[in-house]
């Protein structure tokens, strides 16, 4: 059965960090609900209550555009280890950009990536595990690096013209603010 938690501790904090992949969950008040699925090493556990994922260069922007409308943000982890386990943050993000007072103390935290876009900070209100019976076993066999490449070969002005075009307004017409 799920557990419902206030914060994280140590031992989900370690299961988090084990795993390749996480799952973004974000919805409008009115519109498509998204959910995006995340790799590379791009996510951090700040504190108990506080999260951040550096943020790539995608082919929308709809976590941005939703997290301005309303915050409402859940984050999944789920092994596919022969131990199974999901772990669910529930709570409120926000965006942080590039000239934003708290970019330059978060970017930090990670290692420098091309096509970074924003970072996102939640603000944990629960946490959940459940079983992850459910959840097939797989075996990880490495990190994809066409993005990376994708990005450094549009370079940085290459990257914020792809914004312009495609990551300015979610695909409900929502504005994401990338570009102020």
């Amino acid at each position: 059965m799920g557990k419902f938690y206030e914060s994280l501790n140590d031992d989900l904090k370690r299961f988090i960090y084990a795993q390749r992949i996480f799952f973004v969950a974000t919805a409008p008040h009115k519109g498509r609900i998204n959910i995006s699925p995340k790799g590379m090493d791009t996510f951090r556990c700040i504190d108990n209550r506080t999260v951040a994922y550096l943020d790539l260069t995608g082919s929308g922007n709809e976590t941005s555009a939703h997290l301005l409308e309303n915050g409402r943000m859940t984050v999944m982890f789920t092994s596919f280890s022969e131990t199974p386990l999901v772990v669910r943050l529930y709570g409120h993000g926000r965006v942080v950009r590039e000239g934003d007072s708290e970019w330059n103390r978060l970017y930090t935290l990670f290692e420098p990536l091309p096509g970074t876009r924003q970072i996102v900070v939640l603000h944990i209100d629960s946490v959940q595990t459940s079983c992850g019976y459910g959840v097939p076993v797989y075996k990880f066999v490495k990190q994809r690096d066409t993005l990376k490449k994708w990005a450094e070969k549009k370079g940085a002005h290459g990257i914020k013209e792809y914004w312009k075009k495609n990551n300015l307004t979610s695909i409900d017409g929502l504005p994401t603010h990338l570009m102020r």
